[in-house]
């Protein structure tokens, strides 16, 4: 793990500041404050409900966020029974270059690992390049053969890892 992140289960006092810094980490992919998707960046409490919602903090602060999506979890997008998924990976944006999301991918890897997932999967917008250049660092490829549109308008590209 990076130094000086702890990585962490999400506690209902972490899911305002989580649901904050994933609309921070994605203002740059969204419409505005006004595009109906930064609600749903905003939602931690949902996900923190209906998958693990983990926290990464720099000093005592909330500054990463990721969840994972388990089977049965209505996040999930596109894994199959024996991949694990994860949604949402969020540094704030003051935080990068830090380790966090270093950190919190470990922390995706290591739970499939433990809960015995083949694989782990992921759906990104093109336009995330970092994010992509942090997955292929830890073992990530592309698999366009499971890219995918949720929405007219929006096309997301797939990643896997095999474990």
């Amino acid at each position: 793990m990076s130094e000086g992140v702890l990585v962490r289960r999400a506690g209902p006092g972490d899911l305002a500041a989580a649901g904050e810094v994933t609309v921070a980490a994605y203002s740059e992919f969204t419409l505005g404050p006004s595009d109906p998707y930064v609600e749903r960046l905003r939602d931690a409490a949902a996900r923190h409900r209906e998958a693990e919602l983990w926290v990464a903090e720099l000093d005592g602060e909330v500054v990463g966020t990721v969840t994972i999506a388990l089977v049965g979890s209505p996040w999930r997008e596109i894994g199959t029974a024996d991949e694990g998924e994860f949604r949402m990976l969020a540094v704030a944006p003051a935080a990068r270059g830090r380790g966090v999301g270093a950190a919190l991918l470990t922390c995706v890897v290591d739970r499939f690992r433990g809960l015995g997932a083949r694989g782990i999967v992921l759906s990104s917008l093109a336009e995330m390049t970092a994010a992509h250049r942090a997955y292929a660092r830890l073992g990530f490829e592309r698999v366009p053969g499971r890219d995918w549109s949720p929405v007219p308008g929006i096309d997301l590209i797939a990643f896997r890892k095999e474990l």
